[in-house]
């Protein structure tokens, strides 16, 4: 069995390789994947939840370019590198825009910008803002920062939150399909192998399940189990199992009356070996496909959800949070604000569909023999 299934899954890579669309797919969630996991060190903003407000920067459009002043606030003890992989590292300076400045003697005097047409004058002592290092003064505390995707109504940079919100969509993706993926395995090999009693039970529930629009669905999980990061999850997950028992249930069936699963049988193996180690193997090309397909609808669910408040909860970032924070700019004067996000939510489902799209044509049995 190990080697047929060593040789499926040569024959099923060669065949996805030649198709263009899911190769484009596959790249874009590699690239995806990488700037999840490694998003704090790529972003710009490389705070908790990218959530560094400037207010008097507020719906700035992308490229803008800010001058700012830099005031160490706050001594941190240093973060280990895993807790700044997973979480973020808090900044120990304080970013005050400022439109212009000039060194007096040993005073800085800056105009501190507060909107297009407004300024306030303020002094600084060099030694006491540069630690007396005053030859550090323009290279380490006056930075000019470029927002390349603009800002969003609290200042905050969208590049990074957008780059943090990659670790949402794609965590959603994940445990929702290993949620679904388990459920949905285990309840569709039951009804298929053993049929009867339990199978009009499980199809009853699948029925049920089923007739449940899913949206509503994930509203009633969600509120029942509170809103949240780790809540959403689980609601999405929960919700997209039905796909996955239907199709495991029908192969099943076809499966375990083929001449090998009868061997097994013959020979004394348990009900859960046969399951596990013989018809299952042969199940997975469809079960990767419906993995991919509910992957993306994973992701749409949950910038849904985000949309309407009952997803993701401020201040951390999604893209789905994002629109809903900036489509109000959309009919006044910054649309791609809210366009961004929705662009990057369109472009990670369609990689998934090319993906998924690809797969069934590879594992394609027609094909295979």
């Amino acid at each position: 069995m190990s080697d047929q299934s060593f040789s499926f899954s040569n024959q099923t890579w060669k065949r996805l390789k030649k198709n263009t669309g899911a190769l484009i797919g596959l790249g874009i969630i590699a690239v995806a994947s990488f700037v999840a996991l490694f998003g704090y060190f790529l972003a710009p903003d490389g705070t908790p939840n990218a959530d560094l407000q400037t207010v008097e920067i507020q719906a700035k459009s992308p490229g803008y370019q800010q001058l700012f002043l830099k005031i160490e606030d706050k001594k941190l003890n240093s973060s280990s590198w895993l807790n700044q992989l997973l979480n973020g590292k808090a900044s120990t300076f304080r970013y005050i825009p400022i439109s212009n400045y000039s060194i007096e003697k040993d005073t800085l005097r800056v105009n501190k910008f507060i909107d297009e047409d407004t300024s306030i004058v303020q002094y600084y002592s060099i030694n006491q803002l540069t630690q007396h290092q005053p030859n550090l003064l323009v290279s380490k505390y006056l930075v000019t920062k470029t927002y390349w995707l603009g800002t969003d109504k609290f200042g905050r940079d969208i590049a990074s939150r957008l780059i943090i919100g990659t670790r949402v969509s794609l965590g959603v993706g994940l445990i929702a399909v290993f949620i679904s993926l388990t459920l949905g395995i285990f309840l569709g090999s039951m009804a298929g192998y053993y049929r009867g009693r339990i199978d009009a039970v499980i199809l009853w529930l699948i029925n049920v399940t089923w007739s449940i629009p899913t949206l509503l669905l994930v509203f009633a999980i969600t509120m029942a189990i509170g809103k949240g990061f780790w809540q959403i999850f689980f609601a999405v997950g929960l919700t997209m199992w039905v796909n996955v028992a239907r199709l495991i249930r029908g192969q099943v069936i076809a499966l375990k009356e083929l001449e090998y699963v009868q061997a097994a049988k013959a020979l004394g193996f348990t009900d859960s070996r046969i399951i596990v180690r013989h018809i299952l193997p042969n199940s997975i090309g469809p079960v990767l496909v419906i993995g991919a397909s509910n992957f993306a609808t994973a992701i749409m669910i949950e910038a849904g959800l985000s949309f309407l408040g009952i997803g993701v909860q401020p201040p951390q970032p999604s893209w789905g949070l994002m629109i809903k924070e900036n489509y109000n700019f959309i009919i006044t004067h910054q649309p791609m604000l809210a366009i961004i996000p929705g662009i990057a939510i369109m472009l990670l489902v369609l990689a998934f569909n090319l993906l998924g799209n690809g797969l069934r044509d590879a594992v394609d049995v027609r094909d295979a023999h």
